[in-house]
């Protein structure tokens, strides 16, 4: 499928379980670069019963997860749909993240559900999606994906940030792109508030009027993940392994609870690219964690005057991953490159992602 010009539509839900992001697409090759138009875009919240489903997946039975794996792929069609209603357009393909269940690459697995096939069938386009399986069945974490985006629509940036449920980053260095998982973002601070009652905790308000709790900190710094080398990723049952516990040996209020976290979270990002010295820099940083205004307070006081903190407009902060998956669309249907080994350790660069077609 080479064409001049490509109108695609990217879904993406992340770990932090707050919704579908859609984003419709136009992308186009010029003077070999890329360059893309986000169309149009929106976000649907989980309800609550989608929410609970999505997070109790991790515990289903082999049967009952396929059930839900096609389930969950009409509903993604079905919104899919009302989304091109919406906005009067008829793209060439759909490409879709799914949502992501098991991702434990140790025994080379990984698994996103939201059937391709139904998706396809529902919406009645072709479908692009299980970006990840190809990569970690040949050695490779399958994560993160979204550097090759980085690279070819965001390649002015010395950083690309994402501060989705888990925090990652991608850079260029020796003529590679490198990324990795730093740790954790949004993911443990959303299920502290959730607890609560509370969605989230809008713009970092209560984590700033809390008071950072030492000994948490430090053994939150502790944690192995942190002393792997790269490339590593993470996935939502480390989270409940480890950190979950780790939490409940301190407790304490709410509000020093999530400060404590964001401190963790923020001087892990910096950290981790301390061996990466780029000299000045600017670092992109988008996803909901973009716009936790004390999240990124100490961010840029743990990363220091020589690298700035760049927060774009609330259309690439929101939608970013679903324009890159969008655009990993593309590259597949092109058979190029859209998943780099210099960023997940497989063995060779591939053109992931498998193709449904509807019936």
């Amino acid at each position: 499928m080479i064409r001049d010009k490509y109108k695609v539509v990217g879904l993406m839900s992340g770990t932090s379980l707050d919704g579908l992001d859609l984003a419709y697409c136009q992308f186009w090759v010029e003077e070999g670069a890329w360059h893309f138009d986000l169309l149009h875009s929106r976000s649907v919240p989980y309800s609550e019963e989608m929410s609970s489903r999505l997070k109790q997946t991790v515990d289903l039975s082999a049967l009952d997860l396929l059930l839900f794996h096609n389930e969950y792929g009409r509903w993604l069609g079905e919104q899919v749909s009302l989304f091109l209603k919406e906005c009067d357009a008829r793209p060439d393909l759909v490409a879709s993240h799914g949502h992501t269940v098991f991702h434990q690459v140790d025994k080379q697995f990984t698994y996103q559900m939201g059937s391709g096939q139904e998706l396809a069938n529902t919406v009645g386009l072709p479908v692009v999606c299980d970006f990840r399986s190809l990569d970690v069945s040949l050695g490779g974490q399958g994560a993160p994906l979204v550097p090759i985006g980085d690279r070819l629509l965001f390649g002015e940036y010395g950083y690309c940030l994402n501060l989705g449920g888990i925090a990652n980053v991608s850079f260029e260095k020796g003529g590679e792109r490198i990324a990795f998982d730093n740790g954790m973002a949004n993911m443990p601070l959303n299920y502290l508030t959730q607890l609560q009652g509370m969605a989230y905790d809008k713009g970092g308000q209560l984590a700033r009027s809390g008071t950072m709790n030492a000994p948490l900190f430090e053994a939150l710094n502790a944690l192995d993940y942190y002393s792997l080398p790269i490339p590593k990723s993470l996935g939502y049952e480390w989270f409940l392994e480890y950190v979950i516990p780790l939490i409940a040996q301190y407790p304490q209020d709410l509000a020093d609870q999530l400060c404590t976290l964001l401190h963790h979270v923020t001087y892990q990002i910096a950290a981790s690219l301390k061996d990466f010295g780029k000299g000045k820099s600017h670092m992109l940083v988008t996803g909901g964690g973009a716009k936790n205004h004390f999240m990124i307070e100490l961010l840029q006081g743990y990363l220091g005057q020589h690298t700035q903190v760049v927060i774009p407009e609330d259309t690439i902060i929101d939608f970013k991953e679903a324009i890159v998956f969008a655009l990993m669309g593309v590259l597949r249907v092109r058979e190029e490159i859209n998943c780099l080994s210099s960023v997940t350790g497989a063995k060779i660069d591939t053109s992931s992602g498998y193709v449904f077609y509807p019936h």
